[in-house]
């Protein structure tokens, strides 16, 4: 018996982000919270947020009467991030707000990819909902962030 679609929901999603061609030579792609030096000036992460405490969010409740199936529904929480040299903030926003636009085009359904909205058949339909940008300016140079979240709903 299936619990939750959280765990294969999760993996699909990478999945389909590393196949991705738009960010598959350009972007260091994390399952989590990294541990490694963030020598990548591109990345995104899938189920982490350097300000969020939860990696899904998750309720359930029952489809229909006779209590035979459940809808489940769960927001993916994930963050990018794109830093560079320069001071040149514009460059990294625009940079953040790109790499979201690469991860909004891996799930829409294509000739090529028919069941990326389904995050290849482990839920109903999943999209990108939410956002929250930060910015920071360090002797390192520009940083832009920008959470993001992929709600989704799946039946078990």
């Amino acid at each position: 018996m299936v619990t939750s679609r959280v765990p294969a929901a999760v993996a699909a999603l990478l999945d389909i982000l590393r196949a991705a061609p738009s960010l598959a030579d350009s972007v260091h792609i994390e399952d989590g919270p990294t541990a490694v030096n963030l020598t990548d000036n591109d990345r995104i992460y899938v189920g982490w947020q350097p300000s969020g405490e939860n990696a899904v969010s998750l309720v359930q409740d029952f489809n229909a009467a006779g209590a035979r199936t459940r809808d489940e529904d769960f927001v993916i929480s994930g963050y990018i991030e794109s830093r560079g040299g320069d001071k040149d903030m514009s460059v990294r926003r625009n940079r953040a707000f790109e790499i979201l636009a690469a991860i909004e085009g891996a799930l829409r359904a294509t000739d090529a990819a028919p069941e990326a909205p389904t995050l290849n058949g482990t839920v109903l339909w999943a999209h990108v909902t939410a956002g929250d940008l930060f910015q920071q300016q360090s002797s390192d140079g520009a940083l832009a962030g920008l959470n993001y979240a992929v709600s989704c709903r799946a039946r078990i």
